[in-house]
């Protein structure tokens, strides 16, 4: 089963409403992302995110970098428990469809927005309600941040603009620096 590969993850969010609908939006993933690198180029992401199953590594990446800030009190007191387990769930469903809906040899500038799209249409099949669902579509939307616009795309994708939009493409952005050296043994971070 697809959610067992995030298991690690599921485990931060809360609130067990928030992570059923969370195992169920990882099910409805395409096969290829648990298979593609991070980078089709391998020009924008460090060596962990590169490779079979790279684009995993480099969620997970985000995943953690958010969980450890959430729980340090500094940043973490800015949100509530729920807010916390929406930004994760985001994040691990933020390049869901990087690839589009089937898979494309390159990322999908709009891939933000095809996510989003879908995990909407597939709303019924969760227990998320309407604001919880605009909450992680919003979050996963804007989380390109200033990188929203792309020469042969005529797409301009939304700018983060609230703390949660900026928490979630602050953790991608962090993920994907070619300066972080993450070791992983079997896709797990090691600690």
């Amino acid at each position: 089963m697809k959610k067992e590969m995030f298991a690690k993850e599921l485990a931060y969010i809360k609130k067990e409403k928030y992570k059923a609908g969370a195992e169920t939006l990882i099910e409805l993933l395409p096969d290829y992302f648990f298979e593609v690198a991070a980078s089709s180029t391998g020009k924008y992401h460090p060596s962990f995110a590169l490779g079979d199953q790279g684009l995993v590594r480099h969620t997970k990446v985000a995943v953690r970098i958010a969980h450890e800030l959430l729980e340090n009190e500094t940043v973490g007191f800015s949100f509530n428990q729920d807010e916390k387990d929406l930004m994760i769930i985001a994040l691990i469903m933020h390049d869901g469809l990087k690839h589009g809906l089937t898979q494309d040899k390159y990322t999908k500038f709009d891939h933000p927005l095809i996510v989003a799209d879908y995990i909407k249409q597939n709303q019924n099949k969760t227990t998320f309600t309407d604001g919880e669902i605009k909450f992680i579509t919003s979050a996963i939307s804007s989380h390109m941040g200033q990188y929203n616009t792309n020469p042969y795309s005529d797409v301009v994708l939304p700018l983060p603009s609230n703390k949660y939009q900026r928490f979630v493409h602050m953790c991608d952005y962090l993920a994907s620096r070619k300066f972080l050296d993450v070791k992983f043994e079997n896709n797990n971070i090691i600690d």
